[in-house]
């Protein structure tokens, strides 16, 4: 029986990261995956003495390490656009997305008439809603969703840091949430969220002051 050598066992590693990376909806961990795929397949390049495979993969790393600064320093647009609750489009984002946002929010179903909503864009483009109702100037939100592809890009540590400024003009100094799913009380911990201590007989509640 003949066994791959390591030199093989190399590349077939690099092949793996690679096709691994396309399966990947994140776009930081396709970038992330892909680096380590082209950094492994300059290793077997040079191993098997290929300069085409050791120029292309390190030029593809470089891309890969480009992309992934942009991404994760601060090089993307973020924003945030108030939108009404019963604007089509808002309708028509969240209805296409509810699955996804059943794994984490599973009690949403719709904006309701009267909500406060954000649409959450990443370079122009729609990344993810804010849905809440107003009591005073304290936002009880009821969804707070990124879709799967950039809940890596650092939109919800923007949304309630330098973002933060679309509440305040709002008139909004407090935001709080009741996660029901350990993912989402992650997330919003993760983004300056914590116990609301003065909030009697609410649990599990979280809040954040934006003001």
């Amino acid at each position: 029986m003949s066994w791959l050598s390591p030199v093989e066992l190399i590349g077939y590693l690099a092949s793996a990261l690679v096709v691994a990376s396309l399966a990947m909806t994140s776009v930081v961990r396709l970038r992330t995956i892909s680096l380590v795929g082209s950094v492994t397949f300059v290793v077997y390049g040079v191993l098997i003495g290929s300069i085409p495979i050791v120029i292309t993969n390190a030029a593809i790393a470089v891309l890969n390490v480009y992309f992934l600064r942009r991404e994760l320093g601060g090089g993307r647009a973020l924003g945030a656009s108030p939108i009404a609750a019963d604007a089509p489009f808002l309708g028509d984002f969240l209805s296409s997305h509810l699955e996804d946002i059943h794994q984490s929010q599973p009690d949403f179903q719709r904006a309701e008439a009267g909500d406060w909503c954000l649409v959450l864009t990443r370079d122009g483009l729609p990344a993810g809603a804010l849905v809440g109702r107003r009591e005073g100037s304290t936002l009880e939100v009821t969804l707070d969703y990124v879709m799967h592809a950039y809940r890596d890009s650092r939109l919800g540590e923007w949304l309630y840091g330098p973002g933060a400024k679309v509440f305040r003009e709002a008139g909004i100094g407090t935001v709080r949430a009741h996660p029901t799913t350990a993912v989402h009380t992650a997330y919003l911990r993760g983004v300056g969220f914590g116990d609301d201590r003065a909030a009697t007989g609410v649990g599990g509640a979280l809040i954040r002051t934006v003001g």
